[in-house]
């Protein structure tokens, strides 16, 4: 029960970080402004 626990809860975080990054890739301005910020969250480890 424990573990049927923490795959939900991980996969809800997983989810809701995955929803947070696809709207920062989606406020990029140009194809330009979309480059960078996918470069940046390369580098970063996907931690805006």
């Amino acid at each position: 029960m424990f573990a049927y626990i923490l795959e939900k809860l991980s996969n809800w975080f997983e989810s809701a970080e995955r929803s947070r990054r696809e709207a920062y890739l989606a406020s990029s301005s140009d194809i330009v402004d979309l480059e960078r910020r996918l470069r940046s969250l390369e580098t970063s480890g996907y931690s805006i």
